[in-house]
């Protein structure tokens, strides 16, 4: 089920093959009808572009921004052109050995107010890893800023989280899943599988 969307939004996910319908195996190790896939949008450096400067509108809700951080791989993308609508630094994390990261000598300064940026939250597992980041680095989380915001139920999350469309997947453990037993084929096309 989609709940509030912008049309504007659906429709460059759609125009794109981003949005999938299907059977999909998710991280979570759930199964779900539909799945949308960013990178298939974020393809198009102009419509990045575009989508991130919505997404810059919304983000002054957060006031001053000195950095806009993303979780490689899915972040870095919109961390990047979101920091450039915001003419802020654009940095990124990385997973070494099952730990998020700050590579490649990139610093937060103690006391930088800094946004995280995702193509689509789910469990918001990895922004959350990524704000332990910011934190250890003595910045200050200011939320956290999707294109998709996926989550299902009331928000866990402990920052606040602006996005462009929110969407509502149906979920089925695979001994329930109803497209299991019509033998409608399973795909995996997340970027991580959840050892969960």
């Amino acid at each position: 089920m989609a709940v509030p969307i912008s049309r504007d939004v659906l429709t460059l996910l759609q125009s794109t093959g981003a949005f999938l319908e299907g059977h999909f195996l998710l991280s979570s190790g759930k199964h779900t009808n539909r799945f949308i896939q960013c990178a298939k949008l974020l393809q198009y450096p102009a419509l990045a572009h575009r989508i991130c400067l919505m997404l810059a509108e919304k983000a002054s809700a957060f006031g001053t921004i000195d950095a806009v951080i993303g979780p490689a791989l899915g972040g870095i993308i919109v961390a990047y052109e979101l920091a450039r609508c915001l003419e802020v630094r654009g940095i990124f994390t990385e997973r070494k050995a099952n730990q998020m990261t700050l590579p490649r000598g990139f610093q937060i300064l103690p006391g930088d107010r800094v946004l995280i940026a995702e193509d689509v939250v789910t469990t918001g597992r990895s922004s959350l890893e990524v704000a332990q980041v910011v934190t250890a680095w003595q910045g200050r989380v200011m939320g956290i800023a999707c294109i998709v915001d996926r989550q299902v139920g009331d928000n866990t999350l402990e920052f606040p989280v602006i996005s462009l469309a929110r969407m509502e997947l149906e979920l089925y453990a695979p001994e329930d899943c109803p497209l299991c037993r019509q033998r409608v084929p399973c795909t995996e096309p997340g970027s991580r599988r959840s050892t969960a």
